[in-house]
């Protein structure tokens, strides 16, 4: 059983990769024996974890027809990062005095990698490192319970992340956001840092709204 769990949570991880890189993309037909192939496993990790795909909304599955990449939507963007709002600024804001010296330097260290990624223009890098920036700040709170429903709503917008990411400007734009966070959190401003954390969300939403309204 351990060895299946295990598949799945590797084809899981390899699928969430595909869809925020726009390896496979928005409307796109997942197709099960040439993708199971590729990874290398039997199609019964890569239905579950599809199934797991689609209780985030990232895939649709169609009777007789099969999984298709979700469609990417304003309203549904708007909606989740609305949510992320409310329990991101209480992570932080808890977080944020709780931070010791080596944190701060930790999420430094980090940033070194999403700019490192950034300049080498590898998207599926960028996405990995960026997320450890993010959620190291968030577990600074010592609430797990809060960082989980914060992850929830993370894996459920991958696809709307590649394509912010798929921009060399967007990322310049984000490197820039981060290292203003860090000065900020490097001062242990909770309100400043709340405040930088809500602009950096907006902008990814304005961005990606202008991509997705596009004929």
């Amino acid at each position: 059983m351990s060895e299946n769990v295990t598949a799945q949570e590797g084809v899981l991880r390899e699928l969430r990769i595909l869809i925020a890189s726009g390896q496979l993309e928005p409307g796109q037909q997942v197709v099960q024996d040439s993708l199971a192939a590729s990874l290398g496993v039997s199609r019964v990790p890569l239905r579950e974890a599809l199934k797991v795909l689609e209780g985030e909304g990232q895939v649709t599955y169609h009777p007789h027809r099969g999984y298709f990449v979700a469609d990417l939507s304003i309203d549904d963007l708007v909606e989740v990062y609305r949510i992320r709002s409310l329990l991101e600024d209480e992570a932080i804001r808890v977080g944020v005095p709780l931070l010791t010296d080596e944190d701060v330097e930790y999420l430094e260290d980090i940033l070194n990698d999403v700019e490192a990624a950034a300049k080498s223009q590898d998207v599926s890098a960028v996405t990995a490192a960026n997320r450890r920036f993010h959620f190291a700040l968030f577990e600074a709170s010592n609430m797990p319970r809060l960082v989980r429903l914060i992850k929830n709503q993370w894996d459920a917008t991958d696809a709307y992340r590649g394509v912010y990411f798929a921009a060399p400007t967007n990322l310049a734009h984000m490197n820039q956001e981060h290292r203003t966070m860090v000065a900020a959190l490097r001062a242990r401003d909770v309100e400043k840092s709340v405040a930088l954390q809500a602009a950096h969300r907006e902008n990814s939403v304005s961005v990606v709204s202008q991509v997705i309204k596009k004929p």
